[in-house]
């Protein structure tokens, strides 16, 4: 542990001494490796301005470095500027053109230029001069079928690429999202039971094979082969993980709790890791402890509006409501997106008296999820109890053009309009609610229990009665 401390304190200061560098536009000197690192860090974050800046920076110590000239290239294709970098990887062909990085990196440019064909084409240029990391082009040439459309080709070279290395984890997660694509799960299974029965010791082939069980929504198998892959490795934390969320999957949420407990135990704690828990203990309804834990996440990051939410939906089921508009105000503010977080902020405000502030909450989950029927049956509702039937009519008559086949909308919008005294239109809605769905037609009574006894209404769903 202290090791990794000091190899990513190390790491840190090289980033540190770079960025301090471009402050002051002085000239530091860079070991080739230390430049590797650098623009490496800033590529996997993204931040291909400043790996091209880096990437500059090295050419200009290590002229003759045909590595940092294709690094370039790649940078310059990831970044949108195809051209310049197919004029670079061109100029270095010329002086290397065995270099199967050379193949590669022309066979991602086409691939960034949507010129698929092409683009195999230069990945298997590049096998035929490839000695080592021939994993990472059967990836590439998979990556460019995929994005080509072609999921059973895909297929075949990411699996190609996982025989190499079973430890290539952007290629499990690629041939398994293709694998779901083309319904094509359980007809690979043998493919990666084989990787077990090989070496039943290798955690990573239980850990594959526990992801392609929990694709196929096999969660207990699931569970199995990650509980081998943590015997084996015991501070293996993203198998425990994926059991736990498995185990959340099936309600199992103590063992899940032992799971996370895990994570804890063989990696540093995080604000996700402790909300989680502390969802864990919200469904098994230990508030005390499940606060506790939301309490723990946004403590260490108070951004997490997951862990604000939490807080408010256990004050909630405490009846605690206007402690719970605080948090779920806090939860909102902090992604204003979420349709869930305002429908549960809608209902406090709305149980501690506040119809306007509950009225506008509704309204915005209806923005955000204009396909949910009950957002606009429950915002609807507090309209109809103020007795504003024209405003509640409305709603529910919106929500129909937007959902034309949910019979409980037309149920609902006849119940209205019969309180508005407006009985033509509420029986043409309530006739289009019979032929939808007969059956919920029971919802219109228990709603509004005095509605029974009209004989009008009686006869009419009478007449669609099979």
């Amino acid at each position: 542990m202290k090791e990794n401390f000091e190899e990513h304190s190390e790491e840190l200061e090289l980033i540190q001494r770079f960025e301090r560098m471009l402050g002051t536009q002085e000239t530091v000197f860079f070991d080739l490796t230390d430049f590797e690192y650098i623009i490496d860090h800033y590529t996997a974050n993204f931040d291909y301005k400043k790996a091209l800046v880096a990437c500059d920076s090295a050419i200009a110590q290590y002229p003759f470095s045909t590595e940092l000239q294709i690094d370039k290239a790649q940078l310059l294709a990831m970044a949108g500027n195809f051209e310049e970098a197919l004029v670079l990887i061109n100029q270095v062909a010329e002086v290397d053109p065995e270099n199967a990085d050379v193949q590669l990196t022309r066979g991602i440019i086409f691939t960034q230029r949507g010129e698929f064909r092409e683009a195999i084409d230069y990945f298997k240029k590049a096998l035929a001069f490839a000695a080592d990391d021939r994993d990472d082009i059967y990836f590439n040439i998979g990556l460019a079928y995929q994005t080509w459309g072609k999921f059973s080709n895909a297929v075949k070279y990411f699996k190609k690429c996982i025989e190499l290395n079973q430890e290539n984890e952007a290629a499990m997660q690629e041939v398994l999202y293709c694998l779901e694509l083309t319904n094509g799960l359980s007809e690979s299974l043998p493919f990666f039971q084989e990787f077990v029965d090989k070496d039943p010791y290798s955690y990573i082939a239980w850990f594959n094979l526990g992801n392609v069980y929990n694709k196929m929504g096999v969660y207990d198998k699931a569970i199995a082969a990650y509980d081998y892959a943590t015997i084996i490795r015991p501070d293996f934390i993203t198998a425990y993980n994926n059991m736990a969320n498995a185990q959340v999957f099936l309600g199992e949420y103590s063992k899940a709790i032992e799971s996370f407990n895990a994570m804890l135990e063989h990696g540093s704690p995080t604000a996700e890791i402790y909300c989680n828990i502390g969802e864990c203990y919200e469904k098994l309804h230990q508030w005390d402890l499940s606060r506790r834990y939301y309490q723990k996440s946004v403590d260490l990051d108070p951004d997490m509006d997951e862990a604000w939410f939490g807080i408010g939906v256990i004050l909630d089921a405490q009846g605690k409501w206007y402690e719970a508009v605080h948090f779920f105000k806090k939860a909102v503010d902090l992604y204003d997106d979420s349709a869930d977080y305002w429908v549960a902020l809608a209902a406090a405000e709305y149980n501690v008296g506040h119809v306007v502030s509950a009225l506008e909450s509704y309204e915005r989950a209806a923005e955000i999820r204009p396909d949910d029927k009950n957002i606009y049956l429950n915002w609807s509702i507090i309209l109809y109890e103020q007795g504003n039937f024209e405003e509640a009519t409305d709603i529910i008559v919106n929500a129909i053009e937007l959902q034309p086949k949910e019979a409980e909308l037309y149920y609902r919008a006849c119940a209205y309009m019969l309180s508005a005294g407006k009985y033509r239109e509420a029986y043409n809605y309530l006739e289009n609610a019979l032929i939808l769905d007969f059956d919920k037609h029971k919802l219109l009574f228990e709603f509004f229990p005095e509605l029974e006894s009209q004989r009008a209404l009686s006869r009419l769903i009478d007449q669609y009665r099979k």
